[in-house]
């Protein structure tokens, strides 16, 4: 049961971005490569009390594959947009 959760977390952490990006397309690429920044930071951190839980783990993973998805996801669309204005 756990892995099929973990499965659809994880596709909904890779799908949310996606679409994010293409219903609002990328404002401002300096909050990309913060968002970037923050994945790298969240998943080089050594664990916690929270990582320790089913829960925690998701959630950690959750947030490092959104943020990464969404920062390099944006600035390849911002520069791919700029090149072609």
């Amino acid at each position: 049961m756990f892995s099929l959760l973990a499965g659809l977390l994880y596709l909904a952490a890779l799908l949310l971005p996606i679409y994010l990006l293409y219903r609002f397309r990328p404002k401002a690429w300096p909050l990309h490569v913060l968002a970037v920044i923050a994945a790298l930071v969240l998943g080089l951190a050594p664990g916690t009390a929270l990582l320790n839980s089913t829960a925690g783990t998701f959630l950690y993973g959750f947030a490092f594959v959104f943020l990464l998805v969404w920062g390099i996801g944006g600035l390849v669309a911002f520069r791919r947009r700029e090149k072609h204005a």
